[in-house]
């Protein structure tokens, strides 16, 4: 075995992780991320806005915010996303969406970022609260404005995420300098992320139930991120010693 074949062979497990998250569209792409996105501490992550440096990095912490909110089982919210979807064939058409939150922040002992959810769309990923049943058993409770058009057997999906101030999270993102400190934002054309899961479980609210797929690519993109390093690595010494 030469260094070339580990390459190779890294290269391709790394090709069959992207596709295979690729198969998951915009969400497959958020797990992509969890999977390979550098980790930064806050201090680093405040060290590259200062310094105007654009980059994505991941954090880690707890979430926290100065004023939150509370659901039915009085959770301490910063953030809830209520979606509305109808049933269209084998997939789900968007109807309606309702947001509440708090500004809220990313904490690491006494530091502390700033997260954007102004800029939080697919890139949100915890544990979600689903209910399903037709427009007619929706009732009065079904707004006059989305039960036009619908057929009284049409069926809906209700899904609510949100994130609680007493939660640790994963936030990717850019860290940029605001008016008020450091805040973490989408950019280099990718989302915000916050997700609360451990990775495995992150996967599966990815695929919306399904397990195998998404760890498999997530096997195959780490795999192959290390053999990579191992041939690349192989071949420098390799190269040294002729």
């Amino acid at each position: 075995m030469t260094p070339l074949v580990v390459i190779a062979a890294a290269l391709g497990a790394i090709a069959l992780g992207t596709l295979l998250l690729r198969t998951y569209g915009a969400r497959g792409r958020v797990g992509r991320l969890l999977a390979v996105t550098p980790s930064a501490s806050v201090d680093e992550a405040r060290a590259l806005a200062l310094a105007g440096t654009r980059r994505y990095v991941r954090v880690n912490g707890r979430l926290d915010a100065d004023e939150d909110f509370h659901d039915e089982s009085n959770r301490p919210l910063v953030f809830r996303r209520r979606r509305l979807e109808v049933r269209r064939g084998r997939g789900w058409r968007h109807l309606d969406e309702q947001v509440e939150s708090v500004p809220f922040r990313l904490r690491e002992g006494l530091e502390a970022l700033d997260v954007d959810a102004e800029a939080l769309d697919v890139g949100l990923v915890t544990l979600v609260r689903e209910s399903v049943g037709t427009a007619a058993e929706a009732g009065d409770a079904l707004e006059p404005r989305l039960r036009t058009g619908l057929a009284p057997d049409a069926t809906l999906r209700l899904r609510i995420e949100q994130l609680s101030s007493v939660e640790h999270a994963t936030v990717l993102g850019v860290p940029v300098a605001t008016a008020g400190g450091v805040a973490m934002t989408a950019g280099t054309g990718r989302p915000l992320v916050v997700c609360t899961l451990e990775r495995d479980e992150a996967m599966r609210v990815l695929a919306e139930g399904g397990r195998g797929r998404p760890v498999a690519a997530a096997v195959a993109l780490a795999g192959g991120l290390v053999c990579l390093a191992i041939g690349l690595a192989w071949a420098l010494v390799a190269g040294a010693l002729t």
